[in-house]
């Protein structure tokens, strides 16, 4: 059951996929919807939500459509689905927060994707079932998913270290605490359940604020 995507969760994936479409076939309407500190701090706030539903290009937007399949049912599953949502969204709106606070300093800078909405989904995931498995063609055995989430965040403090590829890296940090967070605010419990895992979870986050020290 909880890997089976359900009707809600599956019409928000299509809908990130056909927006990333169109952005791919008109730049024009791909650049209205960026995230863009200059736009943004001139009141366009909604690219704060409508970054989240564009990539830049096939490869990105494969990466976060199969980790939201891999992730998103199992919150669907065990939170019902308006909370599911509010993780997708908080998560989103946390990761660009976030980004704003990182690029504070760069006027020009601009990223898009839905990475930070998928990393809260998966980082909620992981704090309300971390004994999933998933399996990965063509690797014949399972992958336990906290390695999955903690290998998505360190490929962000790599992508982040490069800062090359117009993708918001700083938005996966900001929506996995996003996401982190809302989960253990509506389910204590979790935090209380595996600590080793938390503090596992923990060392890619420690990991990009070193980065960013590096960097700046």
């Amino acid at each position: 059951m909880l890997q089976t995507l359900s009707h809600p969760t599956t019409l928000l994936l299509v809908a990130i996929a056909l927006i990333s479409l169109k952005g791919f076939n008109n730049e024009e309407w791909f650049n209205r919807y960026t995230f863009s500190i200059n736009s943004i701090r001139e009141g366009q706030w909604y690219r704060m939500l409508s970054s989240g539903f564009l990539h830049v290009g096939y490869w990105h937007l494969i990466v976060n459509g199969i980790s939201y399949y891999f992730f998103a049912p199992t919150v669907y599953a065990l939170l019902g689905g308006w909370k599911f949502f509010a993780v997708f969204v908080l998560s989103l709106l946390f990761g660009n927060l976030f980004t704003l606070w990182v690029h504070r300093n760069d006027n020009f800078y601009s990223a898009v994707g839905a990475s930070g909405a998928v990393s809260g989904v998966v980082y909620s995931s992981i704090l309300l079932y971390p004994g999933m498995q998933l399996m990965i063609m063509p690797i014949p055995l399972p992958i336990p998913a906290p390695l999955f989430g903690f290998g998505f965040l360190m490929y962000s403090v790599y992508g982040m270290y490069k800062n090359n590829d117009g993708i918001g890296h700083a938005a996966h940090f900001g929506g996995a605490i996003g996401g982190f967070l809302f989960t253990a605010l509506i389910r204590p419990g979790t935090l209380f359940s595996n600590p080793l895992l938390i503090a596992a979870l923990v060392v890619p986050l420690l990991l990009f604020f070193w980065v960013l020290n590096r960097r700046n």
